[in-house]
């Protein structure tokens, strides 16, 4: 079996690679195509399987290597793809639609998982080789997400638009978690383990997510009618 052990990673790896480079591709592609045509269709669900084939590929990677931060951090990593893509079906939760039993166990899963990492970033940082301060924001970014997917559904939004936002800020979070752990594992390497290699793609992508959703606020808003 031992012998095999390499082989195996020599695949997930190739294949972890190559569904890394189609998601790193293709999100810039569906952000960029018309917004709800068949090409922003296509690429975004490309880019939704990149990912999951990501997430699955990482975790035996992670604890191979090992890189147990890398394990969990796949796993909210898709959940934001999965979470921006499930949203499209949860329109009626403005109109008191209810979420689906699969929806809830994707937040759930990933709250326990992110509160996982929070944890053992702060305790034992060691375990899964991680600076505790960038572990437990993390983590706390996992819980948030889940957790305020999960709140729509028992407190119904009242905004109409509600699954816009959260299309859009998931799909960007999902490449932010994406661009987290590539640059972990390649700069790393060549400037040193720095919390800033760690934490500047959200730096970058939490600002981008902010002034994106602000401006689909402002072109959604009712427009006040002119005055007679």
């Amino acid at each position: 079996m031992h012998a095999l052990d390499p082989l195996l990673v020599k695949i997930f790896l190739v294949i972890h690679i190559a569904a890394g480079a189609s998601s790193f591709l293709l999100a810039p592609v569906a952000l960029a195509t018309a917004k709800g045509g068949k090409q922003h269709k296509r690429w975004g669900m490309v880019y939704l399987w990149s990912m999951g084939v990501v997430a699955a590929t990482a975790i035996p990677l992670a604890f191979f290597f090992p890189v147990r931060f890398l394990a969990l951090v796949a796993v909210f990593s898709f959940y934001f793809a999965f979470s921006a893509y499930r949203v499209l079906r949860l329109k009626e939760l403005a109109r008191g639609g209810s979420a689906q039993p699969i929806d809830w166990i994707a937040g759930i899963v990933t709250f326990a998982t992110s509160a996982l990492l929070a944890w053992l970033s702060w305790l034992r940082p060691a375990s899964i080789e991680v600076i505790p301060a960038v572990g437990v924001a993390f983590g706390f970014i996992g819980m948030f997400g889940s957790a305020r997917q999960m709140v729509s559904f028992v407190r119904k939004p009242k905004e109409k638009m509600f699954w816009w936002y959260i299309h859009l800020g998931n799909f960007i979070g999902s490449y932010i978690a994406a661009w987290s752990a590539f640059s972990v594992v390649t700069l790393t390497r060549v400037i040193g383990n720095h919390w800033y290699v760690w934490l500047w793609p959200t730096m970058i992508g939490v600002p981008a997510i902010i002034v994106t959703t602000a401006y689909y606020q402002r072109k959604f808003a009712p427009r006040a009618k002119a005055a007679i």
